[in-house]
């Protein structure tokens, strides 16, 4: 009863359950990256700006410096919020479910990006200025702290047991996405006005743009049903009624390993895509279309190996993909700035391929990761939690310990050093992880065999 008859397949009888599902899971892994694209989108192009413009802007009273470092605390702000967002809507996708969790933060952070957009300077209004850029960079926070965890359990439950590691790795493909679109619109908008005009108020546009965006990513997400172990949670009403209390009662010791594990990814992430923006074109004096080019053109390669080893992580395992591409990025944080402080153009281009490379090797297989640590009652919050913690500690703190390291001692060296050890934090930890990728998602975890590197 449970298999089509022969003759059905062969007459052009609707497709099979398996096939049903996986054209399904095919759905909600591309909504799911849609959705997440906008969202690192909106949370991306504030970085940039950052870098770029929101220091004279917005902290027209401090010196070039102390202005870059302020507009650079404000983007730290958002990471700030964003374990509080994780909490929050952890808690509620866990108790009501994730397909819900995901239309709020998309609505959250579009709101919020818009509003940017339209934010008066500090010319305009004086203190009231950086005090709502902040408060809006706290909202795009939030809502990015809910977003990630939700996304990923979408597509991981919908997937098939033998390729999680693939269809949770759509999701990650937010991130490169995000960076692509964010970068080339600021590429295009830094062509087509001059120096004063952007200053003045192109860099408004992208801001401005997200609208358009988010009501595509919004009609997107609306359509896709909810996971079905959730479904299935809520069938049986056993819907955990506190699922943060739980998760760091029960799986506490997972929770820290796992935000460990993501703390120097995070890290060097943001020295890539934020602070080498900031300190290419200022202290290297390198062009912003070309510093920008440099990092879309990373982005791309970043988004292939994402696939790739998402892919080969159903195959040799996660621990054994996630661990050597960390240990490859501890050897090379070591060559990045040296490469980049060369000044040419090749040597940049390599240090940030690899760099983005080897970050693909960890980013790939963490969706399917982060959701086989924890049961379906607490996916949402362990995930999330896990996630946010590692990337305030990570990567919301990055971008502003570089500009002050070389702001201090006028050289790269300290902020090397710095990646090294990020890159060795997140190193050990994964080393603590254990293997996941043959679990099944729907029983309860009791105990999970660490396997060899």
């Amino acid at each position: 009863m449970l298999k089509a008859a022969p003759s059905e397949e062969a007459s052009g009888q609707p497709a099979s359950r398996p096939e049903q599902d996986h054209a399904r899971a095919r759905r909600v892994a591309l909504a799911s990256a849609v959705g997440t694209t906008i969202e690192w989108y909106d949370f991306f192009i504030y970085g940039t700006a950052a870098a770029l413009v929101f220091g004279p802007q917005f902290f027209a009273s401090a010196s070039p410096l102390a202005g870059t470092l302020a507009a650079f605390a404000t983007f730290a702000v958002g990471f700030v919020a964003r374990p509080l967002g994780g909490v929050v809507m952890g808690h509620f996708g866990d108790r009501i479910g994730r397909k819900s969790m995901l239309v709020w933060s998309l609505m959250v952070m579009g709101a919020s990006t818009f509003a940017i957009g339209l934010l008066p300077t500090y010319a305009q209004i004086g203190a009231w200025a950086p005090l709502l850029l902040v408060l809006l960079r706290f909202a795009q926070g939030f809502a990015l702290g809910g977003e990630w965890a939700g996304a990923v359990l979408m597509s991981v439950e919908h997937a098939p047991q033998a390729r999680r590691g693939l269809f949770g790795s759509f999701v990650a493909l937010g991130l490169p996405l995000g960076i692509i679109l964010s970068n080339l619109v600021f590429l295009l908008v830094t062509s087509a006005a001059t120096d004063a005009q952007f200053a003045r108020w192109a860099w408004r546009i992208p801001f401005l743009a997200s609208a358009a965006m988010v009501a595509v990513g919004v009609f997107v997400r609306l359509r896709v049903e909810e996971s079905p172990m959730f479904a299935e949670l809520q069938r049986a009403g056993t819907e955990r009624r506190r699922p943060l209390l739980d998760v760091m009662r029960r799986d506490g010791r997972t929770v820290l390993l796992a935000t460990g594990s993501y703390v120097g990814i995070g890290g060097l992430g943001y020295l890539v895509i934020v602070y080498f923006v900031s300190y290419a074109n200022r202290v290297l004096g390198l062009p912003l279309p070309t510093v920008l080019g440099l990092v879309l053109g990373a982005a791309v390669v970043l988004a292939a190996s994402i696939v790739g080893f998402g892919t080969w992580s159903d195959r040799l395992g996660r621990r054994r993909v996630m661990g050597w591409g960390c240990a490859a990025l501890v050897a090379w944080s070591f060559v990045f700035f040296p490469l980049v402080d060369t000044g040419s153009i090749p040597a940049i281009a390599l240090s940030i391929v690899v760099m983005m490379t080897l970050q693909g090797a960890y980013l790939g297989p963490q969706p399917a990761v982060f959701a086989e640590l924890f049961d379906t009652g607490v996916r949402y919050s362990g995930a999330s939690l896990s996630l946010q913690l590692g990337t305030i500690l990570g990567g919301g703190v990055a971008p502003f310990v570089a500009t002050a390291l070389q702001g201090v001692t006028g050289a790269s060296w300290p902020v090397t050093v710095y990646a090294v050890g990020l890159a060795a934090t997140s190193l050990l930890c994964v080393l603590g992880l254990h293997e996941t990728y043959r679990r099944d998602l729907s029983a309860r975890r009791e105990a999970d065999d660490p396997a060899p590197l």
